[in-house]
């Protein structure tokens, strides 16, 4: 790829939201390497981060077929965002993928929108619908961290950043309004809180109920903490009933926070509790330490630049997926039994996050992380 005159780049990430938060260090390259104006192609469910992205000038939003998202576009859809693109003439387009997707799908809206240069890591040869192809070693010679990879990719065309951290702005002026409402829920700011995050998109992603439970009623009757089980409005039900088996000291606020308010409730939390979802990307990105119960799915999305534990639990047989790359995945890297994380791990890993030198006012960029290249077994 020609790096002469790419001043208005299309950079597509067409997944949720954590997706789109961990491609900003590679979109950042971008801007820094060529000052370019950088638009993003992503999905209803990624919309509202945008604005919290800075290296993000624009942004056209579009749900894609051959992406799990809720609703399934027709066909006339594809053909009007495929117009939009045109209009804009864009000198180049990246797309980022994780290593079980292919890009081409993609690439063909790059390829009928006219867009000269497309750059994209690709198994098969692409041919004509990407000028610039990157053959992709994952996973089968090496697993790299999402934030590593797309980084890498951009690399490839010269574009360099010396900030990797993740990032989103924070709009602290919403805090009064955010304490505000925790009082009203009952929370006493002035005493020791958390936030439990247990929603997910995926059944495999789950977490045992009653094993949420176990560790919220150690950490409020050991430890002290008020517990905050966040969530969309959509999880209420699921924080409600882990409030009701928890008990006294939990407060089910699924649903109370916009999505700008909780991500500056997240940068006011000493840590957070969560699985393997967008939320710990969040708190990556604001500098909140991070325990992540891990279900073994795609082993490129633990918390990046943060301080931060993974405890890592199997996903159920009947719930793995078909997908061929990660079913290689699962049999040459999670091929070996575990043990469900106990409550008296979860304490354990969050004593030794908030106990570590320098908690809590370490500045998050300064701590390593240990997740950041993983070597398929």
């Amino acid at each position: 790829m020609s790096l002469l005159h790419l001043k208005n780049i299309l950079c597509i990430r067409p997944d949720n939201m954590g997706d789109l938060i961990m491609t900003a260090p590679a979109m950042r390259a971008l801007k820094e390497s060529f000052d370019a104006k950088i638009t993003v192609l992503t999905s209803s469910m990624a919309k509202g981060i945008v604005k919290h992205i800075p290296e993000i000038d624009d942004a056209l939003i579009f749900d894609m077929p051959w992406v799990k998202t809720p609703d399934t576009p027709d066909a006339e859809s594809i053909n009007q965002i495929v117009s939009v693109i045109k209009e804009r003439s864009f000198d180049a387009a990246v797309i980022f993928t994780v290593y079980s997707q292919s890009p081409l799908p993609t690439a063909m809206l790059a390829y009928l929108a006219g867009i000269p240069k497309v750059l994209a890591y690709c198994r098969e040869n692409p041919y004509h619908l990407l000028t610039d192809w990157v053959p992709d070693k994952e996973p089968y010679t090496l697993i790299e961290h999402q934030v590593r990879r797309d980084l890498d990719l951009v690399a490839t065309i010269g574009a360099f950043t010396d900030n990797e951290n993740l990032y989103l702005m924070v709009q602290e002026e919403l805090w009064q309004l955010i304490t505000k409402k925790l009082i009203e829920t009952g929370v006493d700011i002035n005493k020791p809180w958390l936030i439990l995050h247990a929603g997910v998109s995926e059944r495999k992603r789950e977490y045992p109920i009653r094993k949420w439970a176990d560790a919220a009623q150690k950490l409020i009757s050991e430890k002290g903490y008020q517990i905050l089980l966040t969530g969309s409005l959509d999880e209420k039900p699921l924080t409600d009933a882990l409030e009701n088996i928890i008990g006294e000291g939990s407060f089910s606020v699924a649903g109370l926070f916009n999505l700008d308010e909780f991500v500056c409730l997240v940068k006011h939390a000493p840590i957070m509790l969560s699985v393997n979802t967008g939320t710990v990307h969040i708190a990556a990105a604001v500098g909140t330490p991070v325990v992540v119960l891990y279900a073994q799915t795609n082993p490129q999305h633990t918390p990046w630049n943060v301080a931060n534990k993974v405890l890592q639990f199997p996903v159920p047989a009947h719930l793995h997926s078909r997908n061929e790359v990660i079913v290689h995945v699962n049999n040459s890297l999670y091929n070996k039994s575990i043990d469900l994380p106990s409550a008296d791990d979860i304490l354990t890993a969050m004593d030794e996050l908030l106990n570590r030198p320098g908690s809590p006012a370490q500045p998050f960029h300064e701590i390593p992380n240990e997740n950041q290249a993983i070597a398929a077994s």
